[in-house]
């Protein structure tokens, strides 16, 4: 999982990349406005491979997902206060 989000971010940044550079590079010679498009669709990018990358997949553990020690786990849930000890 991790390794297809992986390469699934760098494909839409390096995606980015690409747009930026062209916009600006030959682009622009054709169209200043279809350069900045081309600038506004790159600046939205980041954003949502960002997302994709740090997405749960539904293998993935998550930071409140008992760790198997119930020692551990007991405690954790005493400070988050899901179970009440009883004394």
């Amino acid at each position: 999982m991790y390794a297809r989000r992986r390469r699934v971010y760098f494909l839409l940044m390096g995606g980015c990349i690409f747009l930026f550079v062209s916009a600006w590079s030959f682009v622009r010679l054709f169209s200043v406005e279809a350069a900045v498009a081309l600038c506004v669709v790159a600046m939205v990018i980041p954003p949502v491979a960002a997302m994709i990358a740090n997405r749960r997949g539904p293998d993935d553990r998550w930071w409140d997902d008992p760790s198997g020690d119930p020692k551990s786990d007991e405690w954790w849930d005493e400070l988050d206060g899901k179970r009440r000890r009883e004394d």
